[in-house]
């Protein structure tokens, strides 16, 4: 599952950069992943310190740090 969870991650990265900020609701549907997978990419790296998050709309917006 950790192995998972870095590939999730990377292509968290890498859609970040290339989109700019997104909702995560945007982030889901652009990777293609499991919401569940995402959320824990998504912890591991905040937890890092490489992606911001903030709540607006009833959704996250996430951006790279």
């Amino acid at each position: 599952m950790i192995i998972e969870i870095g590939i999730v991650a990377g292509e968290i990265w890498r859609f970040l950069d290339k989109h700019g900020e997104a909702t995560f609701t945007q982030l889901v549907s652009g990777i293609e992943k499991p919401r569940d997978a995402v959320l824990m990419s998504l912890g591991w790296l905040a937890r890092e310190g490489h992606v911001v998050m903030r709540s607006e709309n009833n959704d996250y917006i996430i951006a790279l740090r």
